[in-house]
């Protein structure tokens, strides 16, 4: 099996769905929010941002919110944390604890090796390269779900995986592709 040791894998940006299980009445919430945006005819929810935690939040009337921008799950939760305790204050009920689902991580990577994408593009099923269109193989795992973009450096972008650990496992299954069919070097930068 590949050596899984040298390959980093950094967090760039999580989304996450969350459902507030209350209405708000989002004239109010506006009021509240520190550099926010709302403008109906536009976009139908607020944009608010947050400095700390550093994420944008979508705030929707139906009390459903869409959090990005954040570096780890710890960063979403005190998010939503901190909006709930700002709703609390201008009178929000709300019926349970808030729901959160973690709907896209998107990581960075560097799998320590240069590749010749052509052989890569040519050999290695479930993947895409238009050179001319984007400097990158394009590579689907089925199991997880995961996009990962390969380039001739080995630094990679894994987007679409729900957990750090299904990107660690489709970055494995790429490795394991690319070593199946002879693609790695032995030697390594």
């Amino acid at each position: 099996m590949v050596d899984m040791s040298n390959v980093e894998l950094k967090i760039e940006n999580i989304v996450a769905s969350v459902d507030l299980f209350a209405p708000l009445d989002l004239e109010k919430v506006i009021e509240i929010c520190p550099h926010s945006k709302y403008n109906p005819e536009e976009f139908p929810g607020i944009i608010c941002r947050f400095d700390e935690p550093k994420v944008a939040l979508l705030v929707f009337s139906s009390g459903k919110l869409v959090v990005t921008g954040a570096k780890s799950v710890e960063d979403i939760k005190a998010a939503v944390s901190k909006l709930v305790e700002m709703l609390s204050k201008i009178g929000t009920k709300f019926t349970r604890e808030p729901e959160i689902d973690i709907q896209n991580m998107v990581f960075s990577g560097d799998l320590k090796m240069e590749f010749n994408l052509d052989a890569v593009a040519l050999v290695l099923p479930n993947c895409e390269y238009e050179p001319e269109q984007f400097p990158g193989v394009i590579y689907r795992v089925k199991d997880p779900r995961a996009v990962i973009l390969l380039f001739s450096s080995g630094k990679i972008v894994c987007s679409g995986a729900k957990s750090e650990h299904d990107a660690w496992e489709a970055v494995k299954k790429l490795l394991h592709e690319l070593d199946k069919y002879g693609l790695i070097e032995e030697e390594e930068l």
